[in-house]
């Protein structure tokens, strides 16, 4: 008689199915490859065989990235169709894949028939008698997880806070997952509140308000791939634009699009999309709430009428024998019209030339000159050159903003609305030895600049970007897509506003995690500021996949602190490990304690990663006691998360994931950082599995 386990011949079955599936998808990244011999072009061939031959081979590259999964699973459920609902078995996956018939093998998760694999609940069943999910690693079946419905299906699936979950083991099998320093996409895990929000219509602004935890940004970015899917045509053409708060936080998520087949989207931080300067660092807290504020926009405008001047005398210039003249007058004529006829500065430049020259062809002695002539002879001539330059000068934003914020009269003078203080929270000393490409510039300055580029315009010659923009002209998209935007200044969000083509948006972030500069008490208050063409939308994610329920709690305590007004995610894990709380009040050496914790966790932990969370001051001392003992860590400013270990200042860990936190020194982040309490919060919940809280001192709520 035989020992050997008893294999399921279901699981069998879905095996050999997988690896058939796997063998179509193989055959077919060799059918694309094998497309780009379709077009054969060598010295003699045509323009149009070129042409042919280049979409072509973006054709197949599209297709090869789409057909590229890597080690990722390729199929992770199925679903059995009532007679009702048309009786059909579909295998629902990471991409479609097709059988020697063409028949599908394998369903694209984005595709309508996929709907219910998320949908469907013991309530509404959506037309479903079963749906399988697959616990898989790579290409290997692990295990199988079936919830049938009808009158039982109810008791057969958990529920947290009212919402049924959709395949427990599997979601739980993810959730525990160690983490890589990349956010990973939850395709084969999605829940129904999180697919409502994925599938949403395309139209106007979708505001999606999400605790820690909750999956807000990598369902925004399944979103995306969701909307691409579903809307090829014209998004495809259009393009989708996806921010980030910080360019540590698109290192994170840079892998999930991809992995969903949608190498296309463009990631950003704002500062990318202000060409020509460079951008390092923030502001101080007055200077950053200045520069977002909208009296900015008059601020701005002001500053460049302040450089659209008449002339302060008149204009004398020999020609030949005899001199031309301009008055002061005509060039105060010139500048009103000037500023009537054209919406952007440097578009008014040639009307300017013109003008000046035709007004001193006008003046000679003898009746009017050829005002061509004119212009050939003195055009080089330095006063002719001097006036337009004091009229008139080609400028471009950098140029007009570090001339502004280098003088405190034109301060005064664009900033009349301002206080003083306000002012001089803008001043820093202008430079000779600088010019405005040459300045870094903040965080903080990009949506000034952007304004003084939509007022300043194109410089007469520019370059062209390869989708035939110019680079100095604002490029609109079909879809945004923000995350993080609680943070976001007026000023930000228009500038935003100003790169949506059609006013659809996915803006998605906590309330509660409000830390910055401009931190928003409501989502109203950021609405206010972005594309209203359609009523907005607003759906909330309340329940936490991936905080363990321990460590939810200790935060529901800093929560009701930071943001009393708003409920925590309820925990779909109610067990793990506690928090932990270390004091080093009576410690000599608060830095070996620390060290001991880091190897005490790291051994605890086994594989996954561990951020020490810092007070942003002290980050770099942090760094510095590591180096001093000979132990490497990671640096999060500059190395992201490649490191088992990573320090990372409380300002960048917002929106990131990781195994175990190591809190350093709550009190710190409570008074350090603007927000206090909210940046705690922050802190608090960036751990999926374990949670160290090492203070000299704590807050009253934690004792």
């Amino acid at each position: 008689m035989s020992d050997s386990p008893k294999v399921d011949p279901e699981l069998v079955a879905e095996q050999d199915f997988l690896e058939r599936a796997y063998r179509r998808l193989d055959e077919s990244r060799a059918e694309a490859v094998a497309l780009s011999s379709m077009v054969e072009v060598g010295k003699g061939g045509t323009n149009q065989a070129r042409w042919e031959r280049e979409i072509i081979n973006q054709n197949i590259a599209e297709r090869l990235s789409e057909l590229d999964i890597g080690d990722r699973s390729l199929c992770f459920g199925r679903i059995d169709q009532s007679v009702e609902a048309g009786g059909g078995s579909y295998h629902i996956g990471r991409v479609a894949v097709s059988a020697e018939n063409k028949d599908p093998l394998i369903v694209d998760w984005r595709a309508p028939v996929s709907e219910s694999f998320y949908r469907a609940t013991g309530r509404d069943s959506q037309g479903l008698v079963r749906r399988r999910h697959f616990i898989s690693r790579s290409r290997e079946l692990l295990g199988i997880e079936d919830e049938f419905f009808g009158e039982a299906a109810a008791s057969q699936m958990a529920v947290v806070d009212g919402r049924e979950l959709r395949g427990e083991g599997a979601l739980i099998a993810a959730l525990e997952t160690s983490r890589t320093g990349r956010l990973s996409d939850i395709v084969g895990t999605i829940q129904g509140e999180q697919d409502e929000i994925i599938r949403a219509p395309l139209p106007g602004v979708l505001v999606v308000q999400g605790g820690p935890g909750t999956g807000k940004t990598v369902v925004a970015l399944h979103r995306a791939a969701y909307l691409l899917y579903t809307h090829r045509f014209p998004l495809d053409g259009q393009g989708v634009l996806v921010v980030g708060p910080n360019r540590l936080f698109l290192g994170y998520i840079e892998q999930v699009l991809p992995s969903l087949g949608e190498a296309g989207v463009e990631l950003s931080v704002l500062a990318d999309l202000v060409g020509g300067v460079r951008v390092q660092g923030r502001d101080s807290f007055e200077a950053a709430r200045i520069k977002g504020d909208l009296r900015m926009v008059n601020v701005v405008r002001r500053a460049l009428r302040d450089r659209q001047r008449p002339l302060r005398r008149d204009l004398r210039v020999g020609y030949g024998t005899r001199y031309l003249n301009m008055t002061v007058q005509q060039s105060a004529r010139i500048v009103d019209e000037a500023r009537r006829r054209f919406r952007t500065h440097n578009a008014a430049r040639k009307f300017v030339i013109s003008s000046v020259f035709e007004a001193l062809a006008n003046s000679h002695p003898d009746g009017p000159a050829e005002v061509t002539a004119v212009r050939e002879s003195l055009s080089g001539d330095e006063e002719v050159r001097a006036a337009l330059l004091w009229m008139w000068p080609v400028l471009r934003p950098a140029d007009l903003l570090h001339g502004l914020y280098g003088s405190r009269a034109l301060l005064k003078s664009a900033g009349r609305k301002l206080s003083e203080a306000e002012r001089e929270a803008l001043f820093r000393p202008w430079r000779e030895d600088h010019n405005g490409s040459a300045v870094v510039w903040t965080v903080d300055d990009v949506p000034v600049l952007d304004e003084a580029m939509e007022v300043t315009g194109p410089l007469p010659k520019q370059q062209v970007r390869s989708d035939g923009t110019r680079a100095d002209e604002v490029r609109t998209y079909g879809h945004i897509v923000v995350d993080e935007a609680q943070d976001l200044s007026p000023m930000q969000l228009r500038m935003l506003t100003r790169r949506s083509l059609n006013g659809s948006m996915t803006v998605v972030g906590d309330i509660a995690q409000s830390t910055g500069a401009w931190a928003h008490q409501s989502w109203d208050e950021v609405l206010d500021h972005l594309p209203d063409r359609r009523p907005p939308q607003r759906r909330d994610l309340t329940v936490g996949y991936r905080i363990p329920g321990p460590s939810m709690d200790l935060a529901a305590k800093v929560l009701a602190v930071a943001a009393p007004e708003l409920s925590p995610p309820v925990a779909v894990r109610d067990v793990g490990d506690a928090p932990r709380f270390v004091s080093i009040s009576e410690v000599d050496d608060p830095a070996a304690v620390i060290l001991h914790e880091v190897e005490a966790e790291s051994a605890a932990l086994g594989q996954g990663n561990v951020a020490i969370i810092t007070p942003t001051e002290q980050y770099d001392a942090m760094i510095g006691e590591f180096e001093q003992r000979g132990v490497e860590v990671g640096r999060a400013r500059t190395q992201g998360f490649d490191h088992p270990v990573t320090v990372v200042p409380v300002s960048l860990v917002k929106g990131l994931e990781v195994d175990t936190a190591i809190v350093i020194d709550p009190m710190g982040i409570m008074h350090g950082e603007p927000q206090g309490a909210r940046s705690l919060y922050v802190a608090v919940t960036r751990a999926t599995k374990r949670l160290v809280v090492i203070h000299d001192e704590l807050p009253s709520f934690l004792r």
